[in-house]
């Protein structure tokens, strides 16, 4: 139950914190790019792989890792866990799991979008 809370409460923050960040940056993006969420996915990139580079003790590890990676972080945006996996698979030198999940991961998100739309389109 303790981690649930842990995730939960920090999902929340990262959550609140892309709309806040995003729709801050939606007043500034006079195009079509979508500048805010781009700021956001790189952001988190960075601030998962801050996390990851501190190496904290094992005992605070656990909670931090479940409040801040999983919750924060990972409601602030899940492009970061994506960018950390593809990071781990390249440093164990899995390059060919590497592209197998990132272009898997774009193209049949892509396609799973499009078919969720025609399964709910009236």
């Amino acid at each position: 139950m303790k981690e649930i809370l842990l995730v939960g409460t920090g999902g929340f923050i990262g959550a609140s914190l892309r709309y806040i960040i995003s729709s801050w940056f939606s007043q500034f993006s006079k195009f079509t790019f979508p500048l805010g969420t781009f700021f956001i996915n790189i952001l988190g990139c960075m601030l998962i792989g801050i996390f990851v580079g501190l190496k904290l003790d094992n005992i605070f590890r656990v909670s931090l890792e479940k409040f801040i990676a999983i919750g924060l972080i990972g409601g602030f945006t899940t492009f970061s866990t994506f960018g950390l996996e593809s990071f781990e698979l390249l440093k164990a030198g899995q390059y060919k799991i590497t592209v197998l999940y990132m272009i898997g991961s774009i193209v049949i998100g892509l396609i799973a979008i499009g078919l969720g739309i025609i399964i709910s389109y009236k």
